[in-house]
């Protein structure tokens, strides 16, 4: 990136609610650490499970980190570092409001919660990267819906086995579509 180019981008995470394996965690926080570039703002649904790991390793790498609790889990104890909005939605109605904010959505894999999370965001037509071999019923996405998920064609999805490579094609993107030049 050149001098006097500031890049502003809100990544919006789809991820599991359950405790993930360690080398799922690891995928999410290597993926963290790659994209610390890219000056991001980290937006997530809650603290807990994998978006948990994700929130610690960006708190550790000192990544601006947004949380959009529904109103389920919105007196859960989160750490200070972290900007709490308590959304006042349920579940589902949060997710709408996560996808909405975000500039693109990131999957690192999940259930149900992060499936609506992927169809939304397509019918929004936000850009989507999704993490594949996570062994979360996510991973079927690739499969039935290799390029798009509709006949429409809004936004192609985008699928990565390697979260750096996500990370650095992440990066790549928004910089084309949000170049700012202060020098």
């Amino acid at each position: 990136m050149e001098k006097g180019f500031i890049i502003l981008m809100i990544i919006s995470i789809a991820a599991h609610s359950e405790e993930s394996n360690h080398e799922l965690a690891e995928k999410a926080r290597k993926f963290v650490r790659s994209i610390k570039p890219c000056n991001p703002i980290l937006l997530l649904g809650g603290y807990w499970g994998l978006m948990r790991v994700v929130v610690d390793e960006a708190l550790r790498e000192n990544i601006k980190t947004v949380l959009i609790l529904p109103i389920e889990k919105e007196n859960i104890e989160i750490p200070r570092e972290v900007i709490c909005i308590k959304s006042g939605c349920e579940f589902r109605c949060r997710s709408v409001i996560l996808v909405r904010s975000g500039d693109l959505l990131v999957s690192l894999g999940g259930g149900v919660g992060t499936e609506i999370e992927i169809m939304m965001a397509y019918a929004m037509g936000k850009p989507i990267y999704a993490l594949t071999n996570t062994g979360l019923s996510t991973d079927y996405f690739a499969k039935s819906f290799p390029d798009y998920i509709d006949d429409r064609k809004i936004v192609k999805v985008k699928y990565f086995d390697n979260v750096e490579r996500m990370a650095e094609e992440i990066c790549e993107d928004e910089i084309k579509g949000k170049e700012v030049n202060f020098g």
